[in-house]
């Protein structure tokens, strides 16, 4: 569905809050999972179909109080033809949506004040019959439907967005590109949770081969025959996320001065990249055009046969830049052990995780109290650290 349209209507939101398998479909609102009475007095679930009026940007009051049963026509528990029943000629909506009656119910004789209301009302008329033959049946627990690109990005129903009540905060993350730069393990776990976000296009940067070391860095297993394959990472988490959701774009180059102009379509840029010029010339690029992004830090050294640890987001957004170059380190560290593939990747998580989190803070998804823009957990400490906070 709309996630804009629907974030923007407080009656189609409480639809999806209270577990209404909605679609926006051709300026028709549709119910999936309807239940209703069949002739021969068993339950079937059905489509309800009704006119959607807008002022462009959300839900105004309902043009009509009618709706339609694709599906069958509704009976109830007694074997009689639902009153309601007004029109049992089909109704063509188009795209194979063929509706077998339309029906029409007033409560109280009044028109319905917005789609809640109109929706509920239908609904409630055919379940209760239908709970008179099959007790506890409900519209809510309907089965996982395959969504259209005109719906979602998401291939599938959000339900976890839905059944959480949520869908007006996610919607802050609908728009925009992100770019992840780097998909090692902290990248490949900001893969992770942001492919799971509404933004509209996923692009991934990396050059690198997917081998068995990283591999056990990396969300998700990957098999032995696809190891021998030697995938690019990107391909190989473009297959892995993309039954999830559309518009993921893997990108088997590295981010250098001659293709940064390449980020400049984004509207934010993780990056997770080892230390190096690299990461001096993306920062510098994305600082010159205004694109905020997160840079994610590692470092994790020996000592006493144990590993000492510490993980670091640096923010730059809303023109504020000038702790950049204390805070993230442009020159390899010969002593850094990271860089020697030591199996992190409870690290690599937790660094992808505030990352993301810094990120939904800026959207507006989460509060944001102290509104830093650097972040450091030391493992040793179990300390994390909040610095440069905004004045």
């Amino acid at each position: 569905m709309s996630t804009q349209l629907v974030s923007l209507s407080p009656d189609l939101t409480r639809l999806v809050q209270e577990s209404y398998d909605i679609e926006i479909r051709d300026g028709n609102l549709l119910v999936h999972h309807a239940p209703f009475v069949t002739e021969q007095a068993t339950v079937d679930f059905g489509i309800l179909v009704s006119e959607l009026t807008t002022n462009g940007e959300r839900t105004v009051r309902p043009g009509q109080h009618v709706m339609w049963l694709v599906g069958g026509i509704p009976y109830d528990h007694q074997g009689q033809r639902v009153s309601i029943v007004n029109d049992t000629n089909p109704h063509d909506f188009g795209g194979g949506l063929v509706a077998s009656c339309s029906m029409s119910g007033k409560p109280n004789g009044e028109h319905p004040a917005d789609y809640y209301i109109k929706v509920r009302n239908y609904v409630r008329v055919l379940t209760s019959y239908a709970g008179a033959i099959e007790p506890g049946v409900s519209h809510t627990n309907f089965p996982v439907r395959e969504s259209t690109p005109a719906e979602s990005v998401f291939r599938y129903h959000d339900a976890a967005t839905s059944r959480a009540g949520l869908s007006a905060v996610t919607a802050k993350l609908q728009s925009g590109k992100v770019a992840i730069v780097g998909l090692g393990g902290t990248g490949a776990y900001v893969l992770d949770l942001v492919a799971k976000t509404p933004v509209e296009e996923v692009h991934l940067y990396d050059d690198d081969t997917l081998l068995a070391h990283n591999a056990f860095r990396c969300p998700g297993a990957a098999s032995l025959d696809q190891l021998r394959s030697s995938p690019k990472k990107v391909d190989h988490l473009f297959k892995q996320y993309d039954p999830v959701r559309r518009n993921i774009f893997p990108h088997s180059t590295r981010i250098t001065a001659g293709n940064v102009h390449e980020l400049q379509a984004m509207t934010f840029v993780f990056i997770a990249i080892d230390t190096g010029p690299d990461k001096r010339v993306i920062i510098d690029a994305l600082r010159s055009w205004g694109i905020p992004f997160i840079d994610c830090g590692m470092g994790v050294t020996r000592r006493d046969n144990a590993l000492r640890g510490m993980v670091r987001v640096t923010t730059g957004a809303n023109g504020r830049y000038g702790h950049i170059d204390q805070r993230v380190s442009f020159v390899d560290d010969p002593e850094d052990d990271y860089d020697w593939n030591i199996q992190t990747s409870d690290l690599n998580m937790l660094n992808a995780t505030l990352a993301v989190i810094r990120w939904k803070k800026l959207c507006g998804y989460y509060v944001d109290d102290k509104q830093e823009y650097n972040t450091a957990y030391t493992v040793a400490r179990n300390q994390l650290v909040n610095g440069d906070l905004a004045e």
